[in-house]
């Protein structure tokens, strides 16, 4: 008895000191401010500015908690708190530059600990040598040289959905439905999924985990991240079950090393013979299910938005899209080829990619102290990027918000400005992926349709990714 009392006020000590050490830094952070530290707010203790983030998300406008900081505190670099964590956030070309350029010299790819915690062996939660042996082995099914075989496969599925979800419909949501087409691709594509039953299933449970993967991670009944938590379980139990059997499959070549993702994962070593173990394998697949999938769907959404109000250009594009349809033979299905003769469209993708980027930034950590813009930023500070401190900036892109091709043509934008997918060791995996994964899906869709908004002023907000509120409900005519 006397044991166990003792124990509990052992415990109990440690954890007042423990509460007394961070509620002393904390107070002493936001009310001695460091002057070589970079000028910014740390908002309330725990929680910080994340309400005035997450708010500005929800209001459609994530730009707003920047621009309003970049130009109270510093135009290159400021403090804040998010998510619990002490953040740097990194602004404009040179920031990005930066950043990108000191991947595994000054600072690591960080995500807040719901990430960590849901995507435990993946990518998003090794560095160095280990993060370079991972994506190694990812790049080898998603550069454009394996891609080009898969092609045909995704206009095949393409077709298929728009004639089963589309055509002889008046209406349709269109957010709801193209994330039932993104997440349909990935399936057939990463592990060979056809049954519409398994795919609807799996479905419901990403859904649940888009909801919580970027959330305080509060493990407790009826948060976003407890719920989150069991779609990831159940996720990761049948991607088990689907690699067991593939395994057997290809150990009595019943299935074909270059099936899809899965079997190139399973047969795949890196340059010491090593292969990735199940939990990877897993882990990863799940990375790149969230990776490509409701980050598609949100550009597909918004593009179709943009079309429907800017019918001059939805006709230019639907000229492109019918020059290359006329080039094939009936019944043809897509190839690489024409995937590069789909500029304009592209164009039109990259300024919805500019002005409503899917992915509001990324995190790092700072590995060392180091130095930016006259500032200290200490060892174990997290440190942000956002493609969104450069986008709407007038001396980058003037006339920000007015459609303009010629902007992605030549050159481009300025270097570090356009940063949709990031840059450096750790741009998005999936860049290359997207692309042909949009193009197929708009060729086909503009070939059919015409479109009107039913809700003209309808809000986009985002959460995690942009949205619109009502899932963009649009009436649908015969193109011809």
């Amino acid at each position: 008895m006397q044991i166990a009392m003792f124990s509990t006020l052992i415990l109990l000590g440690i954890f007042l000191l423990v509460s007394l050490y961070i509620i002393t830094k904390t107070l002493k952070e936001r009310l001695i401010p460091n002057p070589h530290l970079p000028p910014g707010s740390l908002g309330w203790p725990l929680i910080g500015e994340t309400l005035n983030y997450l708010g500005t998300c929800l209001a459609g406008r994530p730009d707003w908690f920047l621009r309003d900081r970049m130009e109270k505190h510093d135009p290159q670099v400021f403090k804040t708190s998010l998510f619990g964590e002490t953040v740097a956030v990194f602004c404009g070309p040179a920031g990005n530059k930066f950043l990108f350029s000191n991947e595994n010299k000054l600072v690591n790819l960080w995500w807040p600990r719901s990430v960590k915690k849901l995507l435990k062996s993946s990518l998003v939660n090794v560095a160095g040598d280990e993060a370079k042996r991972i994506r190694r082995i990812l790049l080898t099914f998603l550069d454009p040289d394996a891609l080009k075989r898969y092609i045909e496969r995704m206009d095949l599925v393409t077709q298929h959905h728009i004639s089963t979800l589309w055509e002889g419909k008046e209406e349709v949501k269109v957010h709801p439905t193209v994330n039932l087409y993104t997440f349909e691709l990935s399936c057939r594509l990463f592990i060979s999924i056809d049954d519409p039953l398994h795919i609807s299933k799996l479905a419901h449970h990403f859904d649940v985990f888009l909801k919580g993967v970027i959330h305080f991670p509060i493990n407790i009944p009826g948060t976003r991240f407890y719920r989150a938590s069991k779609a990831a379980d159940a996720i990761k139990e049948e991607l088990r079950l689907i690699s067991r059997r593939r395994r057997a499959a290809l150990d009595k070549k019943m299935a074909s090393p270059t099936q899809d993702l899965l079997s190139h994962l399973l047969v795949t070593s890196d340059a010491s013979g090593k292969f990735l173990s199940e939990t990877e394998i897993v882990d990863n697949i799940l990375l790149l299910l969230f990776a490509s999938h409701d980050t598609t769907t949100s550009v597909i959404t918004c593009v179709m938005k943009y079309l429907a109000e800017l019918p001059e250009v939805y006709q230019t594009v639907l000229r492109e899209q019918i020059d290359i349809a006329k080039s094939k033979e009936p019944g043809e299905l897509l190839k690489w080829e024409d995937i590069q003769k789909m500029r304009y469209s592209w164009n039109v993708v990259s300024k919805i990619l500019r002005l409503m980027p899917p992915v509001r930034g990324a995190f790092r950590e700072a590995i060392v102290d180091f130095t930016y813009a006259g500032y200290t930023i200490p060892r174990g500070w997290k440190v942000y990027w956002s493609p969104m401190t450069t986008s709407k900036d007038p001396t980058l892109f003037p006339n920000a918000e007015q459609f303009d091709a010629s902007r992605y043509d030549g050159a481009g934008p300025a270097p570090y400005s356009y940063v949709p997918f990031g840059g450096g060791p750790r741009i998005c995996l999936g860049n290359e992926y997207a692309r042909p994964q949009i193009l197929v899906f708009l060729h086909n869709i503009v070939k059919r349709f015409k479109w009107d908004l039913l809700i003209p002023d309808e809000k986009v907000p985002y959460d995690p990714m942009p949205a619109p509120s009502q899932g963009l409900p649009i009436r649908l005519r015969p193109t011809a």
